[in-house]
């Protein structure tokens, strides 16, 4: 006869295995070539091809020599540095990232970009552990990063950049873009303390310190605005008589002029004539 004791403990341990979280899905990069990933299950979420070519993004052709350099050294298991894309918004930081990976990617399965989100910095660390032991290359790209949370995501980037006692994963290329050169947010609040502010500060600029590439992109001129514009009117067969005028309102609309802007333009004109878009 089974001791009373021994089925309670039974029912005990079964409760607590339903109860306990289920493992991680073991991850899978067949599937895609870009991936998303999602901290709170573990998984990656493939995403499509990024479809905009390297060589449609006008204005910033010394940005694009010195990141695809090292990006090809990585691809090709030479040594590269983490790279940090800093400057004003709309200026092409991200669309270089993702560009320069789908031209280096063609004919390196093993290649793959797996994207993070800004908010998930502290899950860097058991990221970077879990890829170091896949037999892939991975750039792990954090689009518009700061550290609005404090130290804490700061210190848990220079964690995963570092790898601990480890080191760092030699398959695994870290890339950030920012709208700060130091990485630091907007304002420090004061109500920890005038010094521990200041330590704040430190540990948070002390990150920029571990991306061995600064890439700088700043504010775009006007001839260089209407390059861009003028490059995707060719490109994609958009035919107007007064494309330069339009543009020109189009920018003094959105209060600046940038890569973006440029884009959003020819969204719009594309729009008015018919034409498809890839994005």
């Amino acid at each position: 006869m089974e001791h009373p004791l021994k089925s309670t403990l039974d029912r005990i341990a079964d409760a607590l295995e339903r109860l306990a979280p289920a493992p991680p899905p073991r991850p899978s990069f067949e599937a895609a070539r870009l991936f998303r990933h999602d901290p709170a299950t573990g998984g990656f979420v493939a995403a499509p091809d990024y479809p905009l070519p390297l060589d449609s993004l006008v204005g910033v052709e010394r940005q694009k020599t010195q990141f695809l350099k090292n990006l090809e050294r990585f691809a090709e298991g030479r040594p590269a540095n983490h790279v940090l894309l800093w400057g004003v918004r709309g200026t092409g930081k991200s669309s270089i990232s993702k560009a320069a990976f789908m031209a280096v990617v063609a004919g390196r399965p093993d290649l793959k970009l797996v994207e993070v989100d800004r908010d998930q910095v502290t899950a860097l660390p058991p990221l970077f552990d879990l890829l170091r032991a896949r037999p892939e290359r991975f750039v792990v790209l954090c689009d518009d990063l700061s550290f609005e949370d404090g130290a804490a995501a700061a210190k848990a980037l220079k964690s995963a950049l570092e790898g601990g006692v480890s080191g760092p994963p030699a398959n695994v290329l870290f890339v950030a873009t920012s709208n700060r050169r130091h990485l630091m947010p907007r304002g420090h609040s004061e109500d920890r303390g005038l010094i521990a502010t200041a330590e704040d500060a430190e540990e948070e600029i002390s990150v920029s310190d571990r991306f061995g590439l600064w890439i700088g992109f700043p504010p775009m001129d006007q001839p260089t605005y209407l390059e861009a514009v003028e490059a995707y009117a060719r490109r994609y067969d958009l035919i107007v008589a007064d494309l330069e005028r339009r543009a020109l309102q189009w920018s003094q609309l959105r209060g600046g002029r940038s890569g973006r802007v440029a884009w959003q333009f020819i969204r719009d004109l594309a729009g008015e004539l018919g034409k498809d878009l890839p994005l």
